[in-house]
């Protein structure tokens, strides 16, 4: 297990880079002035005429790939991923202050994504082709097709528009003003809920809470189907498994066979596959943030994408790339752990 971890903590920056390299071939094409932002920590717009040529020149923007990419990856390993035109700061700033946004709505939809996808799909299973079984996948399959901005547009019109319930953004005009009020708010994580908490307004945390409530039911429907398919199928195949067979043989009530002797293997390839889900969530809330009006990294990228801010899409591409090498490593290294018959060294 040791040597694995160090080999594929040796590859990683190598599948970074090379995944950033597919990603800059895009950017390579552009025009040397249009490459400008992604290179420096401030706004080169403020540069006029010889400005932008002595940044192009000192950047070598008008060279061969090789050298270009070399050149803009120093910067990023140093830090500095440019300038986002589309919210006039640095890369990083924007990330940075973006990402508590999209952090806390991947928080709350874990958990009914996690407990709703593998209790149903057990249950699924264990009443295979029954009427719980036939509704519980009706279900899967229409959460499969609905189109994400469909389930939440759809949403906002019952609740917000026709009834006035919860809302879009983060918070409500009151509590806005109470979180930009240095003297009355102290931001100590940038989750709403969290610091909330912590300056002890529940008012702002459950108007916070409240703004969550239909963008986690739009990504927890969604991603939630993905869970029940896997975790029935799991569950099936396991129950047809000799030691089950022999479990029930022996005249074990059907819930220890199912608890003790069959769930626990079934849940192997499901846990894989939620902490890949996470990684998914993390990078994946671009369409649910910007119906919502969330902003988090997904709404930066959607604003970055819609404004051609090159620096910023590269930004959040590296976030993303990083993000699924990460979750990849973490989903390979639990799947060791509770299944020893793996030997992943």
């Amino acid at each position: 297990m040791l040597t694995y971890i160090i080999r594929r903590l040796l590859i990683l920056p190598v599948i970074i880079a090379i995944s950033i390299m597919i990603v800059f071939s895009l950017f390579y094409v552009l025009p040397p002035a249009s490459k400008v932002y992604a290179f420096v920590g401030e706004n080169p717009a403020a540069n006029r005429g010889n400005g932008i040529a002595q940044l192009i020149k000192l950047h070598h923007l008008d060279a061969d790939y090789f050298t270009q990419f070399g050149e803009w990856f120093n910067q990023v390993i140093h830090g500095n991923l440019g300038f986002s035109s589309s919210q006039h700061m640095t890369v990083m700033q924007a990330l940075t202050g973006f990402f508590p946004a999209t952090l806390e709505l991947v928080l709350y939809s874990i958990l009914p994504i996690l407990i709703g996808g593998i209790w149903l799909g057990m249950q699924s299973a264990v009443k295979q082709n029954r009427f719980p079984d036939q509704v519980t996948r009706s279900m899967s399959i229409f959460a499969y097709s609905v189109p994400v901005f469909v389930l939440g547009l759809g949403l906002l019109l019952i609740f917000y528009g026709g009834l006035g319930l919860f809302g879009s953004g983060r918070l409500g005009n009151e509590s806005i003003k109470i979180v930009s009020n240095p003297m009355a708010w102290r931001g100590f994580t940038g989750l709403y809920t969290i610091d909330a908490i912590l300056n002890g307004r529940f008012d702002v945390f459950w108007d916070a809470l409240m703004h969550l409530v239909l963008p986690v039911i739009t990504l927890s429907f969604i991603n939630w189907a993905l869970l029940v398919r896997i975790t029935r199928s799991s569950m099936l195949n396991t129950l047809r498994e000799d030691y089950v067979t022999t479990a029930r043989a022996k005249g074990q009530q059907e819930r220890v066979v199912i608890n003790r002797h069959a769930l626990r293997n079934a849940l192997i390839p499901v846990i894989t596959i939620s902490t890949l889900l996470i990684g998914g969530l993390l990078s994946g809330v671009v369409i649910t943030e910007t119906v919502f009006s969330l902003h988090g990294i997904g709404y930066f990228f959607q604003q970055a994408a819609f404004r051609l801010d090159i620096a910023g899409v590269l930004g959040f591409t590296i976030f993303t790339a990083i993000l699924w090498v990460v979750t990849n490593l973490m989903a390979d290294l639990l799947y060791a752990y509770v299944d020893p018959r793996v030997r992943l060294d």
